[in-house]
């Protein structure tokens, strides 16, 4: 999508410096998806203590050796 946006040079510049990008749109698109990234962590770390969940991760693990082992003999069978 094509924007017009009003950025202080300054500001421009320093985005550059950081972001190694050459051009403006890559600088600020990097700029703007590191800035929702950060914004998405945070929501998720808002949620710390908020929800509970019981995961038995060895119990997946188990699971997902079982599932390999069928995939296996089905393989060598055919």
């Amino acid at each position: 999508m094509r924007t017009t946006l009003n950025i202080p040079d300054e500001l421009i510049k320093e985005l550059h410096k950081f972001s190694n990008e050459k051009s403006k749109t890559k600088a600020i698109s990097k700029a703007i998806k590191e800035y929702i990234r950060r914004k998405k962590v945070e929501h998720i770390l808002s949620l710390s203590g908020k929800i509970n969940i019981e995961y038995d991760w060895e119990k997946e693990e188990e699971k997902e050796i079982e599932l390999e082992e069928k995939e296996r003999k089905r393989n060598e069978k055919g």
